[in-house]
């Protein structure tokens, strides 16, 4: 038996938003390796720092929740000399949940005064406790 694994990839929200409409995980502005780390039957949420990846306007919420259903890393080709690496993800239905409140509740969190510096890598990988706390906020 598989032992799924439980991942927070960080995107503003437009990115996000794209990712769940086209079915798809996406890291670190489109890099391979984070991607391979994850397996068929892992689950990601999504945590967006800001509203738009052009902008600053703050969003601060977990935006989308899926399940990883593929093992393969595939590179499409976006145009304007951009050629992410994705893998299939089926998104579930959820609502946008603030991170403030949950701040303290999460064991990946080591500092909460210092919270952001937490996601500084693009993308981590929590505990299932973790993913299980911030996943029933967004679907309850």
């Amino acid at each position: 038996m598989q032992n799924n694994r439980f991942w927070i990839g960080i995107a503003s929200r437009d990115h996000v938003l794209s990712a769940v409409e086209g079915g798809f995980a996406q890291l670190c502005h489109g890099k391979h390796t984070p991607l391979t780390k994850m397996k068929t039957g892992d689950w990601i949420i999504y945590y967006s720092p800001k509203i738009n990846f052009k902008d600053s306007t703050p969003h601060k919420k977990f935006t989308a929740l899926g399940k990883i259903i593929d093992e393969d890393v595939y590179q499409v080709n976006t145009g304007e000399d951009f050629a992410p690496f994705r893998k299939k993800t089926n998104y579930i239905s959820c609502f946008e949940t603030p991170i403030q409140p949950l701040i303290s509740k999460l064991s990946f969190i080591k500092n909460t005064k210092y919270w952001g510096y937490s996601f500084r890598y693009g993308h981590l990988e929590i505990n299932e406790k973790d993913f299980k706390l911030i996943a029933y906020e967004m679907i309850k």
